[in-house]
């Protein structure tokens, strides 16, 4: 059995004849050929599905000759998605069309009629391109994340009492799997410092930690922030947008505050987590994830749960795991160890010396 590339292609030529000797050879080799005699319905065919490399005809019925029908969809694809490698074919190319075709953004250029082996080698080439600029604008989001975190002080995860003692170890256990989990607490207990810990003792660690506060995000723009969209999806959709799940690909999504989310919200959330795929507003392109899911609330889920405000089967999704943070007032023997902390910490900051706090200040 041969073996398949995983890409995509789409062959755009006017020549139905030139479509099919094209899709009758490279689909020997490629795992999936679409064909379109009519380049008007690039725009569409783009929006709606993901291809890696068109194959692009530089000569129609309007402009037999001057290849300038060619350059224009050439611009108008690469407009839309700048990631895409296209290889120029036409019957009347030379030296001069091909140096501009790659001037305006073209990967290659083959001549009509070719050798199969030509073409072959060609995309083949042209789709590492591709695989090799997807990859690029994925770590342009990513070191942009990395270079935010690395600039925020992220405090220690300091535990000495048994209760925090127990959120440790079962941290311990639960980084090492790829489990979703659920992280329950009141406000102040540390919920995204155990999160960031599950991070860090994952086998993502070296991938990006992604957090979203869903109690900040508006309903109207939920699906942007976390699905993204595409320019001129909406009125101030300028630019497109990387949703948090996708930038979160391969590493860690933190959800904090998903108590906060309205049942249609909850609907939605659901079905990218059952789908694992995300669709971003203004497209019909679905892109497949793979995040480590945390969830965090201070709200009673189960008790809202039975007031129909949040989703069960939402609940049975995210909390593969369920980690309760005691409230200080439960854990006083960290109370101490803490103080000790803030205080280096801000003296450091403030760039005064050390203080010590008072024994009846302290009882």
């Amino acid at each position: 059995m041969n073996y398949k590339i995983n890409a995509r292609i789409l062959i755009v030529d006017d020549d139905d004849d030139v479509l099919i000797a094209a899709k009758m050879f490279l689909k020997q080799h490629i795992a999936f050929i679409y064909t379109s005699n009519n380049p008007k319905e690039i725009p569409a065919l783009l929006k709606n599905s993901s291809y890696n490399l068109v194959l692009l005809d530089m000569n129609y019925a309007k402009d037999r000759l001057s290849g300038q029908e060619g350059f224009f969809w050439l611009s108008n694809i690469l407009e839309i998605d700048q990631t895409i490698s296209v290889v120029l074919i036409t019957a009347y190319g030379d030296v001069e069309l091909a140096v501009q075709a790659i001037k305006k953004g073209a990967t290659d250029f083959i001549l009509k009629p070719w050798k199969n082996e030509k073409l072959l080698a060609t995309i083949t080439s042209a789709l590492r391109l591709n695989e090799s600029k997807q990859e690029n604008e994925s770590l342009k989001l990513k070191h942009k994340e990395l270079a935010i975190a690395m600039h925020q002080n992220e405090p220690e995860l300091l535990a000495y009492s048994d209760a925090m003692l127990k959120v440790l170890e079962t941290i311990k256990k639960v980084g090492r799997t790829d489990a979703n989990v659920l992280i329950l607490g009141e406000n102040g207990t540390g919920k995204e410092l155990i999160a960031r810990a599950i991070h860090n003792t994952s086998l993502r660690k070296n991938e990006i930690f992604v957090k979203v506060d869903l109690g900040a995000v508006s309903e109207s723009l939920f699906e942007s922030e976390l699905f993204g969209h595409k320019k001129g999806a909406f009125t101030d959709a300028r630019e497109d947008r990387t949703g948090k799940f996708e930038l979160a690909n391969k590493g860690t999504l933190f959800l904090d505050e998903i108590g906060n989310l309205t049942l249609p919200l909850q609907a939605k959330l659901l079905s990218i987590l059952q789908n694992r795929n995300v669709t971003r507003l203004g497209s019909n392109k679905e892109i497949p994830i793979d995040v480590r899911l945390i969830c965090a609330t201070n709200m009673p889920l189960y008790e809202m749960i039975k007031e129909n405000t949040f989703r069960q089967d939402l609940l049975y999704r995210v909390n593969t795991v369920e980690l309760q943070v005691p409230p200080l007032r439960e854990r006083i023997e960290d109370i101490y160890p803490l103080i000790q902390f803030f205080l280096k910490n801000y003296c450091e900051k403030y760039k005064i010396s050390l203080k010590k706090i008072n024994e009846n200040t302290l009882k």
